[in-house]
């Protein structure tokens, strides 16, 4: 199919290239990173294009990949009256996303103390597959967090009440109903508070020094000072609750296109009217899962303030341990544009919200929303702020991270984990790992370069770079 350039960092493919599309498609990317992609991005976001009640465009990030049904890094928003909503477009781990921490203390404090740092971190947030976590829930705490998200943490003393006023939706989406989540998924979360799964989930401390920053103002904003200062950042999601939620929904849409005469180019995108009973007990167990991510996010920056108090012997407060922001990059929510309510599905991307957004806590209002994109863990992240731009051309929305560029079973036949490991060490990354297979599936070979493609979303106006963060430790599943 013909894909146009039509702007210096953005793609398109015309609705004349695929019978059934309804809206063009657009990719957005510098033409290095556009030659990168594989074949499954093209084909995947114009069968987004072809969904009932699609509005504008189907949009893929620059760190797009084939993913399940959407691209990884798919944004796709449908009318909340006449269009549909799909747990493809969201994916299996609802409300994965980023959470990044300030401190006041520099490189030179921190590393004489790494060592000790990275493994009282590794004992107290658990990783991995089916790990546990230290907080005891019982059905009905359960279901508070599922309702009330990060506030249940902090009403419990997992965390500072400010905390909740630097997430996205003040860390609880509205709308949200136990009732509508199965025994099944309730089985598979009910121990997982506060770890961090396994796959690309992820603890890192990092450093941002004077000439890594871009926007030294948003950044200032932001706590953000520079002068080798360490910052952590959280990934991870709704771990099996999520995932679990995700697979019985798409069961129920797959029986439910039936009845509403809907036909999608593929099985992955199974969807349902957004107002139908189908669309809405999704929507509500959705919210559930996202909660439930918050919470697990806060929990786990409780116990990343424990252990930095420990080792450093000062209080989190003492240690300037301020939560920088939380973003969700796996989540559909009801927003209003000007075509009116819209269903905005990102999967792999994140809301970027421009000055002046009501949305945008009011001490950041300023500058825009922080966007905190993950990078490889040999490579580094960057710390970026949302312009008025992609609230008018991408639904507010930009991209997540670097993207794969190669499967897992191909990056472990490419790399081994120990020796990845200790060549990490040496370039001054110290990485803590539940299993050296799944630390090889995540080598830096295995994604984009991170610079590349926050160039693309730079260049595009869509987010604008604030500052680079480079890691110095990792924890991984």
């Amino acid at each position: 199919m013909q894909v146009k350039q039509i702007a210096e960092a953005l793609w398109e493919i015309a609705p004349s290239e695929k019978p059934g599309m309804l809206v063009p498609a657009r990719i957005y990317g510098t033409p290095e990173i556009l030659q990168s992609m594989d074949g499954g991005v093209f084909e995947q976001v114009t069968n987004v294009a072809c969904l009932p009640g699609i509005r504008r465009y189907a949009l893929c990030m620059p760190d797009g990949h084939w993913g399940y049904g959407f691209p990884i890094g798919g944004v796709a928003a449908f009318d909340a009256r006449s269009g549909v909503i799909s747990p493809g477009g969201v994916g299996y781990d609802i409300n994965c996303g980023m959470r990044l921490i300030r401190t006041d203390l520099t490189l030179d404090e921190v590393q004489p103390r790494l060592e000790r740092l990275m493994t009282e971190l590794f004992r107290r947030i658990p990783a991995g597959v089916g790990a546990g976590g230290f907080v005891k829930l019982d059905r009905s705490a359960l279901e508070q967090v599922m309702v009330t998200g990060s506030r249940w943490c902090v009403e419990q003393g997992f965390g500072w009440h400010r905390d909740v006023e630097r997430i996205e939706a003040g860390g609880c989406l509205a709308g949200a109903d136990p009732e509508k989540v199965s025994d099944h998924a309730v089985s598979r979360g009910i121990h997982q508070l506060g770890t961090l799964g396994s796959g690309n989930h992820y603890l890192e401390v990092q450093v941002v020094s004077n000439d890594r920053m871009f926007d030294p103002h948003a950044a200032a904003v932001m706590g953000i000072t520079g002068h080798d200062q360490v910052v952590v950042m959280i990934h991870c999601g709704s771990r099996g609750f999520g995932h679990q939620v995700a697979s019985d929904y798409l069961t129920v849409f797959e029986k439910a296109m039936r009845r509403y005469g809907i036909a999608v180019n593929d099985q992955q995108l199974a969807c349902a009217p957004f107002s139908s009973p189908e669309g809405q007990d999704y929507f509500a167990a959705m919210n559930c899962a996202a909660n439930m991510a918050f919470a697990n996010r806060q929990v786990i920056m409780h116990q990343v303030r424990e252990a930095f108090a420990t080792v450093f012997g000062r209080s989190a407060e003492a240690l300037g341990m301020e939560l920088v922001y939380d973003v969700a990059h796996n989540i559909a929510k009801v927003e209003r544009y000007p075509e009116g309510e819209l269903v905005v599905h990102r999967k792999g991307a994140t809301r970027a919200l421009g000055p002046g957004s009501p949305d945008v806590p009011s001490c950041y209002r300023e500058i825009g929303q922080p966007v905190i994109c993950g990078g490889s863990m040999e490579t580094g992240s960057y710390l970026l702020v949302g312009t008025d731009a992609a609230m008018r051309e991408t639904f507010g929305s930009t991209m997540h991270g670097s993207g794969r560029t190669m499967s897992r079973a191909q990056a472990k036949k490419s790399v081994r984990g120990d020796r990845l490991q200790q060549q990490m060490q040496q370039r001054g990354i110290l990485v803590k790992a539940v299993s050296m297979s799944g630390l090889a599936e995540e080598a830096g070979l295995a994604y984009k370069n991170i610079s590349d493609v926050v160039e693309s979303v730079d260049r595009a106006g869509i987010t604008k770079k604030v500052a680079e963060l480079r890691p110095i430790g990792n924890i991984k599943g």
